[in-house]
């Protein structure tokens, strides 16, 4: 019993050993392998074998390395969508993962080959690593210019889209103005996508249906340009006709100036057809300067009636008066009276608001109170 129990106990002696001398070779290698050259340099002279690990996990990073900046290539540079380019993204961080894990300052202290049992070396140099950074920048710049063209593209359509539906619903000329203003904004944006990326691709393939959907749309926005300005003439035209023939009364004269201004204004909102943008609103002051018209049209031929009637009354009482100066007034009484009734008729005829009206109101205020003397 004795004797079984010795060897137990020997085997027992002989498994902790195994495991403190395990476990003390580990923490041996472990700390050999921290990164830091003091540590690193001596011992990859002396006994580059203990460095193996370290060794075994940057081939892996630096194959990894490698292999995630080709695939990172391929897929951002030869994207056909925005998954693709996403893909490369994530293979880019992978990457510039692996190539932080690289301790640059061996690469730099060491440039050898690759480890075998009694000696260490490498095959990846500090200038292959600055290539392989540089690659994963490019790399990286080029996913961020392709996921901002895609940003900017995505934008762009559903702006345009936006832009057309409003269009589409728009019930005023000014909304219609807005949206198509919009929309015009949006094409531009789609062809100022940065060039050789994928969005700039896929905007080239789709442009052209938009165009050609904006085209009569833009030929709309030229027509209403068109008509804006012949509407602003009109307005033009119209404002110095009130201007001149606020405040009457006026002379024939300028009452002709007036309906001239406003035939002017007129002519132009009649070239204006019903297929045109700012048609209704043409319309609308067509009809408000038509009637302006109209007014003046009666006005004129008042005013010239009244000069007409004044003077023949002015005319009547002068010959009148020529006639009372050479016979008396009680030899011809019948006629003054009669001379005198038809130069009254003459003055009740002048309207009122007209130039002649006040001195026709004068001669006849004198003509009826010399018929009432008569009488």
């Amino acid at each position: 019993m004795s004797s079984l129990n010795q060897k137990a106990w020997k085997i027992l002696r002989t498994i902790r050993f195994t495991i403190i001398s395990g476990a003390g070779l580990t923490g041996l290698v472990w700390f050999f392998n921290l990164p830091y050259p003091m540590i690193r340099r001596p011992v990859a002279q002396t006994a580059p074998i203990l460095l193996l690990p370290s060794y075994l996990e940057m081939d892996r990073n630096y194959r990894e390395a490698i292999a995630n900046v080709e695939s990172a290539t391929q897929l951002i540079e030869r994207a056909t969508s925005s998954v693709d380019i996403d893909l490369g993204e994530q293979k880019v961080r992978a990457a510039q993962e692996n190539l932080d894990n690289l301790p640059v300052w061996f690469l730099g202290y060491e440039p050898q080959f690759y480890c075998s049992w009694f000696s260490c070396s490498w095959k990846f140099t500090f200038d292959e690593f600055q290539t392989a950074r540089a690659d994963v920048g490019r790399m990286e710049a080029k996913a961020f210019q392709e996921k901002n063209a895609m940003m900017q593209l995505q934008r762009a359509e559903a702006s345009l889209q936006k832009a057309k539906e409003a269009y589409q619903q728009a019930l005023t000329p000014t909304e219609k103005q807005k949206a198509i203003a919009t929309w015009q904004k949006s094409l531009d944006e789609l062809t100022q996508l940065p060039d050789a990326t994928l969005a700039r691709k896929m905007a080239k393939t789709k442009l052209e249906n938009y165009q050609r959907d904006f085209q009569p749309i833009s030929d709309l926005v030229v027509d209403g340009d068109r008509n804006n300005t012949i509407i602003k003439v009109a307005n033009q035209f119209a404002s110095q006709a009130v201007s001149s023939c606020q405040k009457p009364p006026h002379t024939v004269l300028e009452w002709q100036k007036c309906q001239e201004m406003w035939q002017q204004a007129l002519a132009r909102l009649e070239t204006i057809s019903a297929d045109d943008p700012g048609y209704f609103d043409a319309q609308t002051l067509l009809a408000t300067y038509q009637t302006n018209l109209n007014n003046i049209e009666i006005r004129k031929p008042t005013e010239a009636e009244a000069i007409e009637n004044l003077e023949s009354a002015i005319v009547k009482t002068e010959q009148l008066r020529s006639f009372l100066s050479r016979n008396p007034a009680s030899v011809e009484r019948d006629y003054i009276i009669s001379q005198l009734q038809a130069i009254i008729r003459q003055l009740k005829k002048v309207q009122p608001g007209t130039t002649a009206y006040s001195q026709a109101q004068e001669l006849l205020d004198s003509a009826q109170k010399k018929l009432k003397q008569l009488g």
